[in-house]
């Protein structure tokens, strides 16, 4: 059975395998164009805090702590309507999460599309 929710750059080409395509990134990515992305949805609510993304700074070494605390702070209500928006989407088929972090592996996208999964 393949994931219901995968995770990507947002630079890369888009594909009919990426079913719905929704931004989980706080911040448009730099240099992408809103008709490049081909996105169905930006869903910056769903996005980690600024606090938390400050820590993490991308360090893998810090990634399976920064999910943790991710997953905390999607617990809190600020994130409840981009949750169910999201679980919606899944619900109805395949999403893919699109990030513009270098390293998609360890990413707010990857955590979220495994807390997903999980779901």
């Amino acid at each position: 059975m393949t994931a219901r929710v995968a995770y990507r750059r947002i630079y890369e080409e888009a594909t009919p395998q990426d079913g719905k395509r929704v931004l989980v990134d706080r911040l448009w990515p730099r240099g992408m164009s809103k008709e490049r992305a081909e996105l169905d949805e930006w869903l910056r609510d769903v996005a980690p805090s600024a606090d938390l993304r400050r820590w993490y700074h991308h360090d893998p070494q810090r990634y399976d702590e920064f999910r943790r605390r991710y997953y905390a702070e999607l617990e809190d209500s600020d994130h409840e309507a981009a949750l169910r928006r999201l679980r919606d989407l899944a619900a109805h088929g395949k999403v893919t999460l699109l990030t513009a972090t270098k390293d998609a592996d360890h990413s707010e996208a990857a955590a979220l599309a495994q807390w997903l999964d999980g779901a």
